[in-house]
């Protein structure tokens, strides 16, 4: 296991490099012209554009603008948002907790809602229950979540009073009531689409399980069927659950809630990345972008360590 650990985290650290190349190269090298006038934008001075070029090494090699648009986004120094003027890290700063907060909860809620759902689904194929968990199931993968976001927001914000009409209100300063109250429509809604993918995938994934030899073997051997189901067939199927999992978080977290957070006005990563794509302002989009592949990157890694932990015969890979 350990040497497993070690492959996985060396293999990171070479997918972070040429991720960051890759980065690199679309925002700086790829397109014709300037970069410097990319990140003035239409509204500046050829004095702003001299000085964005020497700031970044633009008449420098690549090489030197490699270094430094790297150092840049490691260290956020002087990494000014050209057209909005502010810092794009305190900016990262004020949103990613949001963000987090909104991505937390809603995987929480999504992991053990479809993985109930799942198992319930699969240990009762074919009857009524599991025909209506499928059907739910269908429905939750089908709505759009603006849609049903802009629904919830005005039903049971708007007329009935239940819940916030959005808006985010930090643990320091709320507590952990106010922090979930208001952010509880805004989990539901995002996890709706989750739940009915893992409970679908895991339903699948259990019933081809149930037919595998080593679950036979079990139990012949005088395992109680619960003893089955948790200890064989359950460990094994979760293994595609886990992977998911971890690619679904890292996406929201980086920008994959753009809609529930407009919806529900969380100010978040994924509105501040929104914002900056519709005005061209490159600095805080080239800082979204790396920040996605690395939590990406890393979140998969560690989702390849749970995945050998699960199934030891993945640790031979």
């Amino acid at each position: 296991m350990a040497r497993f650990i070690i492959r996985r985290l060396l293999g990171m650290l070479l997918v972070l490099f040429a991720v960051s190349v890759i980065v690199f190269a679309i925002f700086n090298v790829i397109p014709n012209g300037a970069p410097e006038n990319r990140m003035a934008g239409k509204q500046s001075t050829p004095q702003q554009i001299e000085a964005i070029r020497r700031e970044w090494g633009f008449d420098q090699s690549v090489l030197t603008q490699y270094v430094k648009t790297m150092e840049k986004l490691l260290t956020g120094k002087n990494f000014i948002s050209y057209n909005q003027q502010r810092p794009v890290y305190d900016e990262l700063k004020a949103g990613l907790p949001r963000t987090v907060s909104l991505a937390i909860g809603a995987a929480i809620l999504w992991l053990v809602a479809g993985v109930a759902l799942g198992v319930y689904s699969a240990l009762r194929a074919g009857s009524k229950a599991d025909f209506a968990i499928n059907v739910l199931a269908i429905i939750g993968i089908s709505v759009p979540v603006f849609w049903l976001g802009a629904l919830v927001n005005h039903y049971l914000g708007y007329k009935l009073g239940w819940f916030p009409n959005g808006g985010y209100v930090p643990i320091s300063e709320g507590g952990l009531w106010e922090w979930a109250y208001h952010l509880f429509m805004p989990w539901t809604v995002l996890s709706i689409l989750f739940i009915g993918v893992y409970s679908r995938v895991l339903r699948s994934t259990i019933l081809d399980t149930l037919d595998e030899d080593f679950v036979r073997t079990a139990r012949a051997k005088g395992l109680s069927e619960r003893r089955v189901v948790t200890h064989h067939v359950l460990r094994t199927s979760l293994a595609p659950i886990v992977t998911l999992w971890g690619l679904d978080f890292a996406l929201v977290v980086t920008g994959g809630a753009i809609l529930t957070e407009t919806v529900f006005d969380i100010q978040g990563i994924g509105s501040y990345y929104a914002d900056s794509v519709g005005q061209l302002d490159v600095p805080p989009v080239m800082a979204v972008t790396m920040l996605g592949a690395v939590v990406i990157v890393v979140v998969n890694t560690l989702v390849d360590i749970a995945y050998a932990a699960l199934d030891p015969r993945v640790r031979l890979s």
